[in-house]
């Protein structure tokens, strides 16, 4: 008989040790899924920031040269639908995609307005726009600090999902892998604005 009740608080506490322990690492796994999606965040504020100093840009250019409407209607349009581009990025499995493209699409276009300013070397010259160009050359400086802060964040919590024994209750506590930030291949080959500010 004392035999079964020392069994018995051994399983009892058994049970608290194990549960306590899943406790903590479902903690430590929704800590670091909240860290990404609070990083996301951190990208697309700073996304944002770029997309609000475009259009003072695009106007700068549109006063100061007749140049195609076309270039500006695009930046406007793809600016617009940058904002609308859905991420839902704090649901597990979500995607970034949508997002993602909407930001590449608008640096391509970013780099077609650069190309048209170009041809107007007194534009470079101006006040406005040099100042313009410097915040951009700092946004897109943070942009690049936030999206690999993003990554690193993505990787620190992936690999805990991962690894024995978090993997266990990953499936147990629905935790899933999240999408690292990879950039189109073309928008790794935005302009660079600090090299266009020496010219």
């Amino acid at each position: 008989m004392k035999a079964g009740y020392i069994f018995l608080i051994s399983l009892v506490v058994l049970i608290i040790i194990l549960f306590s322990w899943g406790v903590r690492i479902n903690n430590n796994m929704a800590t670091k899924d909240e860290a990404v999606t609070s990083q996301w965040h951190q990208v697309e504020t700073q996304y944002q920031r770029r997309m609000d100093l475009i259009p003072n840009l695009a106007a700068t250019v549109q006063s100061y040269a007749n140049f195609e409407k076309s270039t500006l209607t695009e930046v406007t349009s793809l600016r617009a639908s940058m904002g609308q581009a859905s991420t839902n990025y704090n649901a597990p499995g979500a995607k970034i995609d949508d997002k993602v493209n909407a930001i590449n699409q608008m640096e391509s276009s970013l780099g077609r307005l650069m190309v048209v300013v170009e041809k107007y070397p007194d534009l470079k010259a101006g006040e406005q726009y040099s100042q313009l160009m410097t915040e951009l050359e700092g946004t897109e400086n943070r942009v690049s600090v936030q999206r690999m802060r993003f990554n690193e964040v993505v990787q620190d919590y992936n690999t805990y999902i991962r690894t024995f024994p978090h993997s266990m209750f990953a499936g147990m506590f629905h935790y899933e892998s999240r999408a690292y930030f990879e950039s189109d291949a073309a928008a790794s080959k935005a302009p660079n604005v600090k090299d266009m500010l020496k010219q």
